[in-house]
């Protein structure tokens, strides 16, 4: 970045910084990932200087016959690689993705039927603090207390009592698979839309490794930078009948013109999808996800539903003595970075945050294997049950970095390797 360096040296320094960071760090964040070089190269590309309005062939402003090929392919590949009936690669995010499904065919103030966030579900599935509860009236389904699990049953019974225009079926902090086709069949019995929102999974449905929602869904949205291994960015699968109403919904609807840069990032991650390395990081993610899960319930820690069928492993700390805050940060001051996430039991003491949540998709994106996962957990365990004893958290912290440096972050996204 030698013009960054020149332009603005305290910004460059700071690039620099995040850089090491995620060299001397393991990052056990679920919604994040390490993407290939070229993903880097192509959303710093000259395509960000672009303004788009509208759709390929029909712009509002002149000058985009490169755009209109970008988007064009985007949309190909991302049609192929889900086999979906039609797409749109123009949301700027997972939110806003969500968002145009809602208003594509809904009226403001209809039902909606949706996962509990504390339960395992996302803010723009109705949750108090986003904009979409202001818009729309959304009811919240949960897991069963004893299995931890969705309870279909009572999304039936829900669902029939409510009689949602709308079903919602995706989670930003769930475990396990969901059986897509009962919702969508409980969807059809009410006579409501069923939107799946795939953001944590689209890299595993896209690598063939766990059920896709698209056959049974009459929308599906996603995002391309958590297991995906892409850029930024939303996108909207839908049947074909719903096509027009969803791109009018997202443009002028939703938002205005779209980054260029991050739509050539989709193109890029689509085609990337295809490779046996992509496949293999998705495999080797399913594979160490399960291991952490195993790992930590042989240490005496609950993992929420008994272990992960997903990238996703989500704990209860409560039997530990420890909150998600504070092990958020004393595993930060090791190196070990994920985020405190609320567990099903918090739903009745609002503020509460009991839990923490890994995610296996970064560090295996670095190489990592099984016999590495032990060993993260096995850190993990000796920071959060000692974590006054100064030696043995800078000995934790020694180790971690000994870990990272084994398998660095530079170049092992790049399809070269």
């Amino acid at each position: 970045m030698l013009y960054l360096a020149k332009d603005d040296p305290a910004l460059a320094e700071l690039v620099k910084n995040e850089d090491n960071r995620l060299e001397t760090t393991l990052n056990l964040i679920a919604a994040e990932n390490h993407s290939p070089q070229s993903i880097l190269e192509v959303m710093g590309s000259v395509f960000n200087t672009k303004t788009i309005e509208g759709y390929p062939g029909n712009r509002f402003h002149a000058g985009c016959i490169n755009a209109d090929q970008v988007e064009n392919l985007a949309i190909e590949r991302g049609r192929s690689l889900f086999k979906a009936e039609h797409v749109n690669v123009q949301p700027h995010s997972g939110t806003s993705a969500n968002l145009a499904v809602y208003f594509s065919v809904l009226k403001t103030g209809d039902r909606i039927l949706s996962m509990s966030l504390p339960h395992g579900g996302h803010l723009s599935h109705g949750h108090s603090a986003s904009i979409t509860s202001k818009c729309f009236d959304f009811s919240h389904y949960k897991v069963n207390p004893e299995t931890e699990r969705i309870d279909y049953d009572q999304v039936r019974k829900m669902a029939h009592c409510l009689k949602p225009r709308m079903i919602v079926a995706g989670a930003s902090s769930y475990p396990r698979l969901i059986d897509y086709e009962k919702i969508s069949g409980i969807a059809k019995e009410v006579s409501a839309f069923f939107l799946a929102d795939m953001a944590h999974l689209a890299g595993l449905v896209a690598a063939n490794l766990i059920p896709s929602p698209v056959p049974h869904s009459d929308f599906v949205t996603f995002t391309c930078y958590k297991t995906m291994m892409g850029g930024r960015g939303g996108v909207i699968l839908c049947r074909e009948m719903f096509g027009k109403k969803i791109d009018k919904a997202v443009f002028p609807g939703c938002q205005g013109t779209s980054a260029v840069n991050l739509i050539a990032a989709k193109a890029l991650i689509f085609k990337l999808a295809l490779e046996d390395k992509f496949v293999r990081a998705q495999k080797s993610t399913l594979a160490n996800a399960r291991v952490m899960a195993r790992v930590l319930m042989e240490k005496g820690y609950h993992v929420i539903s008994g272990g992960t069928d997903n990238h996703q492993v989500l704990i209860d700390l409560t039997g530990k003595g420890i909150s998600g805050k504070s092990a958020e940060a004393c595993l930060e001051s090791v190196g070990i970075i994920l985020n405190r996430n609320v567990v099903p039991q918090d739903e009745n003491t609002p503020g509460k945050v009991s839990g923490i949540r890994l995610g296996s998709s970064a560090v295996s994106a670095r190489g990592m294997g099984e016999v590495q996962m032990q060993k993260i957990i096995d850190l993990m365990d000796m920071a959060l049950m000692n974590q006054k004893k100064k030696a043995v958290i800078k000995q934790v912290k020694d180790q971690v970095l000994e870990l990272c440096r084994e398998f660095p972050v530079n170049g092992s996204g790049s399809t070269e390797k």
